[in-house]
Formats: structure tokens, sequence, C-alpha cells
């Protein structure tokens, strides 16, 4: 897997990520969201560069300019609910892309273990398709993998990228070994450690409350 750690160079980025944090900030579900979103802008543009790109001549009001576009079909998967913040802003770079939307989430055996549960799936084929996985949190890794695993039967991308906002060294580690080496893992920042219940620290928290609120 080739892994690209996005705050590793000092950029704008940073003031994003400083923000989803920030306690104080956290307070403003909007801003949130909207920051969630920009970093997913950022995200797009960097995969953007490592695309597929054809020659297209564009008419102007004054004469014609042939322009490189990228000629990829893209298909954007988002896992249900946090994703949807990162999603769309993914989507605002990649507006014609198709898009599937995936429910995973923990079910507690115990204090510290769980098992995820995949319910929902609505995916177009992903045969030869670029298919750019989106999750804010990789902590333990296991629900993308799940994802991962449940996607197959709706076909065999051409290449896969992964769209993370803050992950842990040890989940990145995990999803590693459960993706093809050609898988791109794009992400905001890398924490060293999960606490013994597999959340992330110091991390931000749960980002599906943070969006949207405390779930039941």
């Amino acid at each position: 897997m080739i892994v690209n750690i996005l705050d590793s160079k000092k950029s704008i980025l940073n003031k994003f990520i400083s923000e989803i944090r920030d306690v104080s900030v956290q307070k403003d579900s909007m801003r949130f969201r909207r920051n969630i979103g920009r970093v997913g802008e950022i995200i797009a543009y960097k995969i953007s560069q490592t695309l597929t790109f054809e020659k297209n001549t564009v008419t102007t009001p004054l004469g014609t300019k042939i322009v490189d576009t990228p000629k990829n079909d893209i298909v954007l998967c988002s896992i249900l609910r946090a994703g949807i913040p990162l999603h769309d802003g993914l989507l605002n770079y990649f507006d014609d892309a198709e898009n599937a939307f995936i429910s995973a989430y923990r079910k507690q055996r115990n204090d510290k273990e769980f098992d995820i549960e995949v319910e929902y799936f609505a995916s177009p084929n992903l045969d030869n398709k670029t298919l750019i996985l989106a999750d804010p949190i990789l902590a333990t890794g296991q629900s993308l993998v799940a994802v991962f695993e449940g996607l197959k039967k709706h076909g065999t991308p051409k290449e896969i990228h992964l769209a993370c906002v803050i992950g842990a060294t040890e989940g990145i580690e995990y999803v590693k070994e459960h993706f093809p080496a050609d898988t791109k893992l794009w992400i905001g920042t890398v924490d060293e450690k999960l606490n013994s219940h597999g959340y992330i620290v110091p991390g931000l928290g749960d980002a599906g409350d943070l969006a949207f609120g405390v779930k039941l």
C-alpha cells in the first residue's frame, strides 16, 4: 500500500485538522462538517494528480483550446453516517462520479471487543473503475476492511484509493494486510496509538456524533 500522510508537509490543511480536534470548536457542528469537507476537497485534489488524463478540445467565445482532463470512471463510496461530510468534499471535486453508500458500525461484544456489522449496500458496478473509499476515522481499520469485502460482489476496481481524515498507525498496518498492494491511502494526519476501546488517542472523538449529534 502507498501511504500518503498529507500533514507531513505544512499547509492550510493543518488549520482544518486543528479545528476538528479542538473541543471548543467542535461545539459548532456546522463548522466541524465543513472542515471535514475541506479535508475531502484537499484529498480529492491530491488524488486527481494520479489519474489518467486525455486531451479534449474546448470551444471558447474566441476560439478553441486543447485541455487535459481526467478520463477515469470514478465511484465514491462512503461509510454511513460519519462519512457523509467527507463524501461531500470529495464530490465537490469529482462531481460527475458515481456514488455508493454503505453502513458499518461497531457491535460491542463486551467493553473492549466488538464486531463490525455491515447491513446496507447501495453501489454501482465497480469493474475497471476507480474506487475512492471514504471513511474519516481509520482507527482499527476493521470497518474499511469489512466494507471492502462487501464491495467485492459489485465488481473489481481498476484502482483503489482510501480517503481518511485521521488514523492510527495500528489501523494503517491492518488495512495494508487486507487491501491490494497498489492501493493508495490518502490521510490527513496520523496518531500513534489506540486506547483499550479501539479509539484513536488523542484523535478527535466520534466523528458521526460531532457532525450530526449524539446517537442513542
